[in-house]
C-alpha cells in the first residue's frame, strides 16, 4: 500500500513542477530570453550562409581550373597524336617496299 502512495506523491510533485514550470516558461522574462536566443540563431545562420557562399565560390573556381587543365592536357595529347601519325606516314612513305601482312 505504501508503494501506491509513493507513486501518487511523485505524480503530485510532477504536476506541481509542471504547472510552475509552465508559468516560468511563459513569463515575460523568458520571452526576452527566447528573443535573444532567436536573434543569436539568426546571426549564426547568416554567418553560416556567408561561409557556404564562400565555399561554393571556391569550389566553382577549382572546378573551372580543373576543366582548363583537362582541356590543355587533351590538346597536348591530340597534338602528340598528330605528330605520331605524321611520323608514321613519313616512315611509311620512306619505305619503297610495302610490308606483307602476316
Amino acid at each position: 500500500m505504501d508503494w501506491h502512495w509513493k507513486n501518487f506523491r511523485w505524480l503530485g510533485a510532477g504536476v506541481l513542477l509542471g504547472s510552475y514550470g509552465l508559468k516560468i516558461l511563459t513569463g515575460r522574462d523568458m520571452k526576452k530570453v527566447y528573443t535573444h536566443g532567436t536573434a543569436a540563431v539568426l546571426r549564426m545562420k547568416d554567418e553560416v550562409l556567408k561561409d557556404i557562399s564562400l565555399l561554393r565560390e571556391n569550389c566553382d573556381d577549382i572546378a573551372a581550373d580543373a576543366k582548363e587543365i583537362n582541356e590543355k592536357r587533351q590538346a597536348e595529347y591530340d597534338a602528340q597524336q598528330i605528330e605520331d601519325a605524321k611520323a608514321l606516314l613519313a616512315a611509311r612513305e620512306g619505305d619503297a617496299v610495302p610490308e606483307a601482312e602476316g
